[in-house]
């Protein structure tokens, strides 16, 4: 089991659903849920340790009402084709809560260089097979394709959401066919909810890895593995293969509590690092969801003879092992 740690947790806090992107300028660039859930900050840096006292400059506020105003959740940030992309979803405020859970996807467009200045553009709603629940959107290049992978309820299964992947025409738009790839199924993926969601691609030792995360927000909350053959077709369901237990979850003896929705990086010296939100302690009253202290945190992480990813366990807060 790999138990390297190079970083101090949290790295930053009270940030859940952590993105990090390493941008060919040096800079790691950074982007997470706010406790507010009414804004997309960014920040960025030259070390992974440093973002938690880099400066967050807010790239986007919602909407006071109307499909954008509501739970602004899990923003990604993504260099495509020369621009900079942000991934979010949005719900809607109305006079009882149904809105408040009815997401959709949407995508912001920035030209300049540094994602921290310049515009922000709206190119809209990513638009799916259905008009239904949808989120945690994230998007990545192969073989000269464009695809999309995301998290959304079919009104025709049982459950929260379940897995899609589909090509892109351009950043902003789907094209072709619309494949679901995995579905809670498992006992831990179905805890308090039916869930998979937070899709986050890494492609290593000739195949594309996808991790995801299952179940409540809580301690149940946890973290799976999709996995093909990078020569496969990626449309098809029979290409994903899908491990039967948790690769990353709750760790008492850690007091590490609901790892998941993380993100894929590169350390400063090209080692690969986990960037998830966990918390350090187990009970909480109310919601989950709307209980602050999900912190992000960083990992080290290797690599087992056969090719996989081993995630290890969440370290402990505060330790720097070199």
């Amino acid at each position: 089991m790999n138990t390297k740690r190079d970083y101090v947790n949290p790295v930053v806090e009270q940030r859940a659903d952590p993105w990090v992107y390493k941008h060919s300028d040096g800079y790691y660039y950074f982007t997470a849920s706010v406790p507010e859930y009414d804004r997309i900050e960014i920040r960025r840096s030259a070390t992974i340790q440093g973002l938690g006292e880099a400066k967050p400059v807010v790239a986007w506020r919602k909407y006071d009402t109307g499909p954008l105003s509501a739970n602004i959740w899990a923003p990604e940030i993504h260099y495509i084709q020369g621009k900079w992309y942000i991934y979010f979803a949005a719900a809607r405020t109305t006079e009882t809560q149904d809105g408040l859970f009815d997401h959709r996807m949407y995508v912001l467009e920035n030209g300049s260089a540094n994602p921290l200045e310049g515009k922000w553009v709206e190119k809209g709603q990513v638009r799916t097979r259905w008009e239904s629940f949808a989120l945690d959107a994230t998007t990545f290049e192969h073989r000269g394709e464009l695809y999309y992978v995301w998290a959304q309820k079919d009104p025709e299964i049982e459950g929260n959401s379940n897995l899609y992947i589909s090509r892109m025409e351009n950043p902003w738009t789907l094209k072709g066919e619309q494949v679901m790839i995995s579905t809670p199924e498992y006992p831990w993926e179905i805890i308090g909810f039916r869930v998979n969601e937070g899709a986050a691609v890494l492609k290593r030792n000739g195949r594309i890895f996808i991790a995801y995360s299952a179940s409540a927000t809580d301690h149940n909350y946890c973290m799976g593995l999709l996995w093909a053959d990078e020569s496969a077709d990626l449309l098809d369901p029979r290409s994903w293969s899908k491990s039967p237990e948790p690769v990353f979850r709750t760790c008492e003896e850690t007091g590490q509590y609901g790892p998941g929705h993380n993100s894929f990086t590169v350390s400063e010296d090209g080692e690969d690092v986990m960037i998830y939100h966990a918390r350090n302690y187990k009970e909480i009253t109310g919601d989950p969801l709307y209980d602050p202290n999900r912190h992000t945190r960083a990992q080290v992480f290797g690599w087992t003879e056969d090719g996989m990813p081993d995630f290890g366990i969440p370290v402990r807060d505060g330790v720097r092992n070199k």
